[in-house]
């Protein structure tokens, strides 16, 4: 925090002292910043055997992510965000950054710079990456740029600092992640009991929150980690995480899309390009409902033989209407009437559950077996 204060130059770089720079790991990283300075960017970070010091240069490109329990971790480069990316040095748009970063240095003071409610270490990259997206700016994994990173097999601090790491996730929950927090909350027993008993003051931070304009935590789940799961928590279900999937019409080869806003039900689901981002990601629940997206707020209905959107039942309660049969023959039947109110043909695999929305009369059968595919 004082290097940061005291720094004059136009960029900072946070890195530990245990990493290994390669010859041209710095440039790539500046030009990025200085054609947009709201970006934060990282290397990829390969691995440095602590006891051999043997380098081993990672392989498969991965993002930075992190659960429900504000722990940060590596992840696979969704399938989707693969075909976005025009080649292999493409940048990787990353939900969460690692502690290793580069960031504009006038940009990173006005955004609040590192929380100073936050002490020794722990979530403050995650912290920092939601506050930046929600706040206007965007995370980037670059990989033209590569440095290495010494990895201990024991955890680097002592049982008893624990509490503080707790402490600084419940800071990040308490300012960023609205009523989303009581998720974390279930999650993190421990930071919860710790919660209960002295409430820090957030207001300084919430008030900077506000200032900068940003958005909420459900904007972020919808756009930029629409694959952290929202887990059920309704009466009668088990609280597992739903299978999340696209609803692809293997007719017209298009996704089902909800375009209108986030908090606006009443309109019909719309035929769009697949690409995998927020609006089209829907959940088959425990009580055999349709549900949009991560912020769960509303349903597959049918009026006018039209599938809209509409408000999901509340305190258990599902209507006929909504509910939704995945039969043997992977056909998709209304589960009031024991019809298919509209022929809703669907393949399941273990990944996805694939639909044609819409009435098939107008597909050719053969097209539509041919174009099943897997997204």
């Amino acid at each position: 925090m004082l290097g940061a204060a005291r720094a004059t130059g136009d960029v900072l770089v946070f890195m530990d002292s245990h990493c290994e720079c390669h010859k041209g790991w710095l440039e790539p990283l500046l030009d990025r910043i200085a054609n947009d300075r709201t970006r934060v960017v990282s290397p990829v970070i390969d691995v440095i055997d602590w006891k051999t010091f043997q380098y081993y240069h990672s392989v498969d490109l991965q993002r930075g992510v992190f659960n429900w329990k504000l722990d940060f971790h590596w992840e696979p480069i969704p399938k989707y965000q693969q075909k976005w990316r025009q080649s292999p040095i493409s940048p990787i748009r990353s939900p969460a950054v690692p502690g290793m970063l580069m960031i504009n240095r006038h940009y990173f003071q006005n955004l609040g710079a590192y929380d100073p409610g936050m002490s020794m270490w722990g979530a403050e990259n995650v912290e920092l990456s939601l506050r930046v997206w929600l706040c206007g700016g965007s995370v980037e994994i670059l990989p033209c740029s590569r440095v290495g990173h010494v990895y201990r097999d024991h955890i680097p601090y002592y049982l008893s600092d624990e509490e503080t790491v707790w402490k600084n996730k419940i800071r990040v929950a308490e300012v960023w992640m609205d009523s989303f927090k009581e998720i974390f909350y279930k999650q993190e027993t421990p930071a919860y009991l710790l919660s209960k008993t002295k409430a820090p003051d957030y207001m300084e931070r919430l008030q900077l929150r506000t200032t900068l304009g940003c958005k909420n935590f459900r904007w972020f789940l919808n756009n930029i980690y629409p694959e952290l799961y929202v887990p059920e928590d309704k009466p009668g279900s088990s609280g597992e995480a739903r299978q999340r999937f696209l609803l692809y019409n293997i007719g017209m080869g298009y996704c089902a899309d909800y375009k209108t806003k986030w908090d606006t039900g009443g309109y019909p689901v719309a035929l769009t390009p697949c690409n995998g981002n927020g609006n089209q990601h829907f959940e088959y629940n425990s009580g055999r409902e349709i549900w949009f997206g991560s912020i769960l707020q509303f349903c597959f209905d049918v009026l006018n033989e039209q599938i809209i959107l509409q408000e999901c039942t509340i305190e258990g309660r599902t209507e006929p209407q909504r509910q939704w049969d995945v039969r043997k023959d992977s056909s998709l039947y209304m589960a009031r009437d024991s019809k298919v109110v509209q022929p809703l043909q669907c393949s399941i695999s273990s990944a996805a559950l694939f639909c044609s929305l819409w009435p098939m009369a107008t597909m050719d059968n053969g097209q539509l077996l041919e174009t099943a595919r897997t997204l």
